[in-house]
């Protein structure tokens, strides 16, 4: 989906322009920049002095590419981000434009910050990173694992940068890792039943657009299987994921917000830190886990902060 854009001209006589780009099409980028706009409002940026354009366009790099020229050309004055692909699609085509990302999972490994103080260039943002280890020993203390599937992207850097992360946990635990590597729709069905033919004990998906897209039919086929599906995403355990550890998309809309307050106000960028997340949920799925015939000890509920039944 593409929001139709506003010539420059326009979008000056209301006072300043903010480009928005995600990454794709998904509830957790659109819940974002929804209270993007609404902490906008309430900093006092509303339609009297600033014109908040957006595109979703597809999930490719030439799409996003394409997207950011777009925002070149009419002259945005800040272009915000979300999620990694989108913020390294603008660090790429966009040299003199401050932008702001949010939902980017690893901001120094997947190089969109040279680190945590200062991104060192003209891009500043929010870090989505949570601790992917609680989430893999909060699963093996629901059952015994010793094959780990893990859904990712090989063109995604952000999917890329969990499933290095679950490699190196998964060598500390002494655990097998089986990859799925969805790098296009059309080869997804391959992908995931090569997966379930080695009979993996558990599966972590990645924030791969394509898993995103299809979580919910990865969820239905692993249940199947009697196979718990964990995640970071937000939005998962709604869709059916048995454990989930979340950032609030909302935060994250709304520290992209405070960001992009500061920077109209004269800020530069480099000068602002990568803010983690504070607002991050371990959710537990009791429904998910009964249809799975687990029982979740009681120390896996008490160490969660919200639990669905």
């Amino acid at each position: 989906m593409i929001c139709a854009l506003v010539p420059a001209s326009d979008s000056r006589a209301a006072g300043k322009l903010v480009a928005a780009l995600l990454t794709c099409d998904l509830p957790r980028y659109r819940e974002a920049h929804k209270a993007f706009v609404k902490a906008l409002v309430l900093k006092g940026y509303d339609q009297s002095n600033v014109e908040v354009i957006t595109q979703t366009p597809n999930p490719d790099l030439i799409s996003w590419s394409n997207s950011v020229r777009k925002f070149n050309a009419i002259g945005a004055d800040v272009i915000v981000a979300y999620g990694t692909s989108a913020a390294l699609a603008a660090l790429r085509e966009s040299h003199d434009i401050p932008i702001v990302y949010a939902d980017v999972y690893g901001p120094v490994e997947t190089g969109v910050a040279k680190s945590m103080v200062s991104s060192g260039r003209n891009i500043a943002g929010v870090s989505s990173k949570v601790p992917l280890v609680t989430l893999v020993k909060t699963a093996m203390d629901l059952k015994p694992i010793r094959s780990l599937g893990v859904v990712c992207a090989s063109r995604e850097e952000g999917s890329q940068v969990q499933l290095k992360e679950a490699r190196r946990i998964a060598a500390q635990a002494g655990l097998v890792v089986v990859e799925a590597n969805l790098a296009s729709s059309a080869g997804f069905d391959a992908a995931l039943a090569s997966l379930f033919a080695s009979r993996v004990d558990c599966i972590y998906v990645t924030e791969c657009t394509v898993g995103s897209r299809n979580f919910e039919k990865i969820v239905h086929r692993a249940t199947d299987l009697r196979i718990p599906v964990i995640s970071q995403m937000p939005g998962a355990a709604h869709k059916g994921a048995t454990i989930s550890l979340e950032a609030d998309p909302v935060e994250q809309g709304q520290v992209a917000a405070e960001y992009v307050a500061r920077i109209l106000a004269g800020k530069r960028p480099a000068q602002l830190p990568v803010v983690t997340p504070k607002r991050v949920d371990l959710i537990v799925n009791m429904k998910a886990a009964k249809s799975l015939d687990l029982n979740v000890p009681f120390p896996v509920l008490t160490a969660a902060t919200r639990v669905l039944k």
